[in-house]
């Protein structure tokens, strides 16, 4: 899970021990869409500047990103709608029936896709792009979309515990006489505490903290105070 794996990432860099430190697969990348002329298309930046564009992320991991750039690309070819193109994109822009008349189209299908308004329609295009080729026996085509499907999922699951300009806060829940508290520190969540106390010791602090967080909150501090009484 995309939020499992970030977590994961942001605890090992608050502490950063020298023999389990981040890095390669664990990328930090950004998805931009771009609905300029002479640009347009679907790409990856490893900053989180957006100057005329329309900047997602950040997501964990390159890999992930590009099969998800390249499943979008499959299902919205917005590149193809680019005033300059080679002999062979022009050939298969007309194919695809599509070219500067689609741009807008195609980028708003692409930001709903990768915003989680509409991913269901992107899901779709390419589940049948892959059961084509599976029923043309192309098994390698099909494997090939599998994969972009599931980074789609993977780019667009829900994901808060690294937020691009987040800022501090500190989340709490309680169950059964624990209080566990996370910090969040420039909008990624990289530490945690756990204490034994009352429900009304912990009531400020369950207070302040934020109602899209509460159920994250109180879903873990159950699990912590079932586990801590095993």
């Amino acid at each position: 899970m995309h939020e499992a794996a970030w977590l994961e990432r942001n605890l090992l860099e608050a502490d950063m021990p020298p023999w389990n430190r981040t890095g390669g697969e664990e990328t930090s990348i950004y998805i931009v869409v771009d609905e300029r002329p002479h640009t347009a298309g679907v790409r990856t930046s490893h900053v989180a500047r957006f100057d005329g564009v329309v900047g997602f992320g950040p997501y964990l991991g390159g890999t992930r990103a590009r099969q998800a750039i390249s499943g979008l690309h499959r299902a919205f070819p917005l590149s193809y709608t680019r005033d300059r193109l080679t002999a062979t994109e022009r050939d298969i822009a007309t194919r695809r029936g599509v070219g500067p008349h689609s741009r807008k189209r195609l980028a708003a299908a692409v930001i709903s896709a990768l915003d989680g308004t509409n991913t269901e329609a992107a899901r779709e295009v390419l589940t049948a792009a892959r059961d084509r080729a599976a029923a043309a026996l192309n098994f390698e085509l099909a494997a090939r979309i599998h994969s972009e499907v599931a980074a789609l999922e993977w780019v667009t699951s829900v994901q808060r515990v690294t937020v691009e300009g987040g800022g501090d806060q500190d989340v709490c829940g309680w169950a059964d006489g624990l209080a566990i508290t996370f910090t969040i520190r420039g909008g990624r969540l990289n530490g945690w505490d756990q204490r034994e106390c009352s429900r009304s010791a912990a009531a400020r602090a369950n207070a302040v903290t934020l109602p899209e967080w509460a159920e994250f909150a109180q879903r873990n501090a159950e699990l912590a105070a079932a586990l801590i009484r095993v």
